[in-house]
């Protein structure tokens, strides 16, 4: 394959199809770094500007009108913009509710109980998003044992904050690498990795720094990683270990929670975590997240405490805000009177997805896996990433395998496949992303046909 002819191909399909897009990024760029505020957003050669989005759909500058499988960073289990909830939101704004207060807000307790009541919590507290939530949990690990490290799983994503910002994507003989500037001089040896659903490599490191390890953080369907489901074996071990160390267990759960079933993904193995951090899908597509589990934990976070033993987990100016409470308890509670309709819908659809475009990938002689499968006690999942392994795979099993660029091609699944679905009308993530309820059967089959394209494409190049 001439990678760079099939880049410059890509380049020029897109440069034609959303010109306007380009002048923005042009202009944006000369008052932004890179032409906006969130990396991923930002793929190249330009990104997409939107100019509305509604349900399955988002239109660019140029008026072009993409299915959209991105969905605010999985946010929009529902769709863009949903009725449903804007209609409540603009009913809240015309009665003088919405905006900001600095009140607690009567729909708050709603919320938290509602949480609560779906995830074996005892506490919560609200902030404005998943690094914040992981960052007061792994505060609050550490006061609640006195301990200085934490442990990961390499592969996980948890925010831009300082206790968890190594192993994530770079790799170099592994995921191990502290992967920001700016840091504290001790954070690569305060973080300790571990490899995800090695129950082995886990007991291992357990084994030999226990006593120190404050807390173990993990998704237990790893996103940045490669859309993995957690074995059961590892998640119980997990538990095992945490308790019989006396570390602390937090789950997050900011992509998986209400993803897969109304509540957390770890309730369907049974398993409840010290301490588990939600978003996306409980903000209704507006900026909530929640650190949620243990009393005797959160409390620590009670200003009555005073100091040399209380933690500074604020919440910041927004945390609650009024519209995004009201909006996530609308979301909740829609879910759980339409479960029976909207999981097995997207469940299907993701597994259409999984199923056929390995096959028509390999029509072209072209090798793809894809992740994202449900597995144990999970009826189905509404996820799925591609993968381009080099060596022959028959499954993608560890994050290590999935960022080593000599066994999976990383740019074509991030890089080039973005771009030549987009240019085709399909705004996809990792290859696809997740099925929302607006999704047709009809809009599934149409990202197939592209994927023959695009497959026909890399083969011709």
């Amino acid at each position: 394959m001439n990678r760079q002819a099939l880049w410059n191909k890509l380049i020029a399909d897109w440069g034609k199809k959303a010109p306007a897009s380009k002048a923005h990024f042009e202009r944006a760029s000369r008052s932004q770094v890179r032409g906006g505020s969130h990396s991923i957003r930002l793929f190249e050669p330009f990104p997409l500007y939107d100019k509305w989005a509604r349900g399955s759909k988002v239109c660019d500058l140029d008026d072009n009108q993409y299915v959209d499988f991105w969905q605010g960073h999985y946010t929009n289990i529902l769709g863009h913009n949903p009725p449903e909830l804007t209609a409540v939101l603009a009913d809240f704004l015309r009665n003088g509710g919405g905006l900001q207060t600095g009140f607690p807000g009567w729909h708050q307790v709603e919320l938290a109980e509602e949480i609560c009541s779906r995830t074996n919590a005892e506490r919560v507290r609200f902030t404005t998003s998943g690094s914040l939530a992981t960052l007061y949990a792994v505060m609050l690990s550490r006061a609640f044992t006195r301990r200085p490290l934490v442990l990961k799983v390499s592969g996980g994503w948890h925010g831009s904050q300082p206790y968890l910002l190594k192993g994530i994507t770079a790799y170099q003989g592994g995921l191990s690498l502290r992967e920001s500037d700016g840091l504290h001089a001790n954070c690569a040896e305060e973080i300790v990795t571990t490899r995800f659903n090695d129950v082995g490599n886990l007991e291992e490191v357990f084994h030999r720094c226990g006593e120190q390890i404050a807390c173990f953080v993990m998704e237990p369907f790893i996103g940045e990683g490669g859309f993995m489901m957690v074995d059961r074996s590892y998640l119980q071990k997990a538990r095992e270990l945490t308790r019989s160390y006396g570390t602390v267990l937090i789950l997050d759960e900011i992509i998986s929670g209400f993803r897969f079933c109304v509540g957390s993904l770890a309730s369907l193995y049974g398993v409840t975590p010290d301490l588990a951090t939600y978003g996306k899908i409980i903000g209704g597509g507006l900026p909530l997240t929640a650190l949620a589990g243990r009393a005797d934990i959160l409390e620590l976070a009670n200003p009555k405490l005073g100091p040399g033993r209380r933690v500074r987990a604020e919440g910041g100016t927004f945390s609650a805000h009024p519209s995004a409470v009201l909006a996530g308890l609308t979301m909740i509670r829609f879910l759980d009177h339409h479960k029976e309709e909207i999981y097995p819908r997207i469940n299907r659809f993701g597994e259409m997805v999984r199923r056929e475009v390995p096959q028509i990938f390999a029509r072209f002689d072209i090798r793809v896996v894809s992740t994202g499968h449900p597995k144990d006690h999970v009826p189905g999942s509404s996820m799925a990433m591609l993968q381009f392994p080099l060596q022959g795979q028959e499954e993608i099993r560890y994050p290590e395998e999935v960022w080593n660029p000599e066994i999976c091609d990383v740019e074509m699944r991030e890089k080039f496949l973005r771009l030549a679905f987009v240019a085709r009308g399909f705004h996809a993530a990792h290859g696809f992303g997740s099925a929302c309820a607006a999704h047709s059967e009809q809009e599934i089959h149409g990202f197939l046909n592209a994927a023959e394209e695009v497959a026909r494409i890399i083969s011709s190049c």
